[in-house]
C-alpha cells in the first residue's frame, strides 16, 4: 500500500500562512509607513540659501523648509531625517523612494509634473540675474539676450529649460553647481547667470561683486511646492493637509519672513 507524506503540503501551507502575514504587517501606504517607524525622509538641496542651507562650520540646517519640514514631524508625531537631493537628483530620489517628500523650494513644472506629485503652491518667484559689478555691458534686463552675453544657469533647476527656450541672441551656458555659476560671472567668462529670489538674496547679501538686475514686468513666474511620489493618495493628502494648516495657522509666513522671504509667500 503506497503512502504519503503531508510534510511538503504542511511546509507549503506554512510558507503560504507566513508570507499572508507578512504582507499583512507591510503599511498600506506611506503614511502607516512613516508613523510605524516614527520616521518621516525629506529631501533637500543643502545650499540653498534662506531655503534649505548647511552651514559650512556648525553643520546646522536653516531655512524656511527645514523649519517647516520640522513642523511637519510634529504634526505627524515622528522625527525628521533630512537627505540631501539636488535638483538634478530630485526625481529619482522621489520616486526611488530615498526620501518621502522634497521640501526645498521645487519649482513646479512641466517636465517635473509628467514624474511627480505636488501639493499646492507655498512660494512663488520669477527669475532675476546676477552679474558682476564691474559688467558694463548689462545695465538692464533688455541687455541680457543680446549677442556676445554669456548666460549661466545650473544644470537642473527650472532656469536651464527656460533660458534654453527664451535666449535667441546670447549664449547659453549650463553648469554643473551653484558655485561653478558664480565662479563663471565673477571671472567675468559668464555675463550673468539666472536665478530667484532666495538665491538672488544670498548674492547680495553674502559677496560684494554681485548686481542684481530684475526684470521690468514679470518674466517667468514659477509656483514653489513639495513634491511626493505619485500613487499614494493617502501620503498625498495628508501633505496637502499640512500646507493648508501653515498657511492658515500663519507658520509658513512666520518661516518666510524668519528668512525674509515673506515677500514671494502663497497664502492662499
Amino acid at each position: 500500500m503506497k503512502t504519503y507524506s503531508l510534510r511538503p503540503v504542511l511546509s507549503l501551507a506554512l510558507g503560504l500562512l507566513c508570507l499572508a502575514s507578512a504582507q499583512a504587517q507591510v503599511p498600506a501606504n506611506l503614511l502607516d509607513r512613516i508613523q510605524a517607524a516614527r520616521e518621516v525622509r525629506v529631501c533637500i538641496w543643502p545650499d540653498y540659501y534662506g531655503v534649505s542651507l548647511r552651514n559650512p562650520k556648525t553643520l546646522q540646517l536653516n531655512g524656511v523648509d527645514t523649519d517647516l519640514a520640522l513642523e511637519l514631524g510634529k504634526d505627524l508625531g515622528v522625527g525628521v531625517t533630512f537627505v540631501d537631493s539636488s535638483f538634478a537628483k530630485l526625481i529619482p530620489d522621489v520616486t526611488g523612494k530615498r526620501c518621502d517628500v522634497a521640501m526645498f523650494a521645487v519649482g513646479i513644472t512641466p517636465q517635473r509634473t509628467d514624474k511627480l506629485r505636488f501639493t499646492q503652491p507655498t512660494l512663488a518667484s520669477d527669475i532675476y540675474a546676477i552679474t558682476n559689478r564691474n559688467n558694463r555691458r548689462l545695465k538692464t534686463w533688455d541687455d541680457i539676450d543680446k549677442p556676445g552675453v554669456v548666460v549661466a544657469v545650473m544644470k537642473g533647476t527650472l532656469h536651464e529649460p527656460i533660458m534654453r527656450d527664451r535666449l535667441k541672441a546670447a549664449q547659453l551656458l549650463v553648469v554643473d553647481t551653484p558655485l561653478a555659476r558664480e565662479q563663471e560671472v565673477e571671472s567675468g567668462r559668464a555675463d550673468v547667470f539666472m536665478t530667484d529670489f532666495p538665491y538672488s538674496r544670498r548674492m547680495l547679501e553674502t559677496t560684494d561683486w554681485a548686481r542684481l538686475i530684475s526684470p521690468a514686468s514679470t518674466y517667468h513666474m514659477t509656483n514653489y511646492a513639495y513634491a511626493v511620489a505619485p500613487g499614494d493618495d493617502v501620503w498625498f493628502k495628508r501633505m496637502e493637509q499640512f500646507v493648508s494648516d501653515i498657511k492658515r495657522d500663519g507658520r509658513l509666513l512666520k518661516a518666510a519672513s524668519r528668512y525674509k522671504l515673506d515677500p514671494i509667500v502663497v497664502k492662499n
